[in-house]
């Protein structure tokens, strides 16, 4: 089981940098050709959906995406810090759209069907997982 972690500012212009990161080692890691679309758009928007938290809420820290390669699936967990006390209450940030947190775990969940997401006192993790396809892993 191997894992690349990455770690970014919450800004933008870096959830493209994870998109293709994602990517790539998935494509590595035996998930199907047909899945990396749905693998890159399921991380852009996780990533995304931290860095509005994190920038609605005023935090400073990274947001934290671990890739890894199981023997069966490939897991990707995107995880922000902002714990529920330090986001703003719906409305009530300006430059945030809270509907689009919303949107983008609907997203998500159109995309992915082995997903969970969890919310605790240093924030939330998305997981996600793809099958990896049995002729790669004998390779």
């Amino acid at each position: 089981m191997a894992t690349v972690e990455l770690r970014f500012s919450a800004l933008p212009e870096h959830v493209r940098t994870a998109r293709l990161v994602a990517a790539a080692v998935a494509r590595r890691a035996g998930v199907d050709e047909s899945v990396l679309d749905e693998v890159r758009l399921a991380v852009g928007e996780a990533c995304s959906r931290a860095v509005g938290l994190h920038q609605r809420g005023g935090i400073g820290g990274t947001v934290r995406v671990a890739l890894t390669d199981q023997e069966k699936r490939f897991l990707i967990e995107v995880e922000d810090g902002a714990s529920p006390a330090a986001v703003p209450a719906p409305g009530a940030a300006e430059g945030g759209d809270p509907d689009d947190d919303t949107l983008g775990l609907a997203v998500i969940t159109g995309l992915v069907e082995d997903l969970e997401v969890t919310k605790g006192a240093d924030g939330g993790v998305i997981r996600m997982s793809w099958p990896v396809s049995a002729a790669s892993v004998a390779v």
